[in-house]
């Protein structure tokens, strides 16, 4: 029967302010858990309290460094070995993402290595959110709940009144997203094209679509060092954009992003808390994902549809 077993909610390192904001809007306390670490840097996660006979539910983001990923395989095979009934890893940012193929030779997969760690560990089940590649859920031999944060973005844009609003992607692999977008909207969409030389480097960027004396509203899943978002709003700026806001889930923000995002002409980045913010930043604003995945560990762990739960 839905329910028969407890639940438990936990949480990694990486994620425990997140966690407790999911907790909290469940209606429950986090589980108590805690990290023996070592002279040498070596660590070990424990479960203070029994998860026999329970489903539990673990938060972990899995952004750099790797430590975090590595701790969330120690929680779950910790949570096997204390006998859970079933295990949930919770990664609201699943990291190695953009490792999704071979874009070169003798490269690693590692979205399919993270895979197979995950389920080698003993997890049940994964849930998380804007994937950078959505065939990574392919790589996975058990269920895998992909949530977008469309859900969260659609209604802040919404209440914005933008007049001549322009859904735009910031590359050719957002297409999709910034479709989705544009049609509960009710929006233009704008594409820019990039050519990279390499990693993280952009050689030269064009716009496709109208922005002149529009509202522009860049989409992305994440932004690493910002180069690609701020150079497409440089130059939609260029261009005639009235204004410029970004929406992205994930704020990797690595390296120059914080400089870059100050210089650049955004006017508003609208991200969420799937990833902490490093520092404070007046262009910034945070909007949770807190509600939307406590609703869904509420449905899953009930064995009710999610479908609700999806905009884009």
């Amino acid at each position: 029967m839905p329910g028969d077993s407890p639940i438990k909610i936990f949480a990694g390192s990486g994620s425990l302010e997140l966690a407790e904001k999911i907790a909290r809007s469940y209606g429950t306390e986090l589980g108590k858990c805690s990290i023996l670490r070592f002279s040498d840097g070596e660590f070990q996660p424990a479960y203070e309290e029994s998860v026999r006979g329970s489903t539990v539910f673990i938060i972990q983001s899995t952004f750099p460094p790797t430590e975090h990923l590595f701790e969330l395989l120690l929680m779950i095979d910790a949570a096997k070995r204390a006998s859970a009934y079933k295990i949930v890893a919770v990664m609201p940012y699943f990291g190695f993402a953009r490792q999704d193929r071979k874009d070169r030779p003798r490269c690693a997969i590692g979205a399919k290595m993270v895979a197979n760690l995950l389920v080698a560990a003993g997890v049940d089940r994964v849930m998380t959110m804007d994937l950078h590649a959505d065939p990574i859920q392919g790589f996975f031999d058990i269920p895998v709940d992909h949530l977008y944060a469309s859900p969260i973005f659609v209604p802040y844009l919404k209440d914005l009144n933008l007049e001549n609003l322009v859904i735009a992607a910031p590359d050719v692999g957002g297409t999709k997203r910034a479709n989705a977008y544009s049609r509960f909207l009710n929006a233009e969409m704008a594409i820019c094209y990039k050519l990279r030389k390499k990693a993280n480097e952009i050689s030269e960027m064009k716009v496709i679509g109208d922005v002149e004396n529009k509202d522009v509203v860049i989409v992305d899943d994440m932004v690493d060092t910002a180069g690609t978002i701020t150079l497409a709003a440089d130059l939609m700026k260029g261009l005639g954009a009235k204004t410029i806001r970004v929406a992205c889930t994930h704020p990797v923000l690595s390296g120059p992003a914080y400089d870059r995002i100050r210089k650049s002409a955004i006017d508003e980045m609208v991200v969420t808390d799937t990833i902490p913010l490093v520092i404070p930043h007046p262009k910034i604003k945070t909007l949770s994902v807190a509600d939307t995945f406590a609703d869904v560990i509420q449905k899953v762990y009930t064995h009710q549809s999610i479908s609700d739960n999806f905009i884009a």
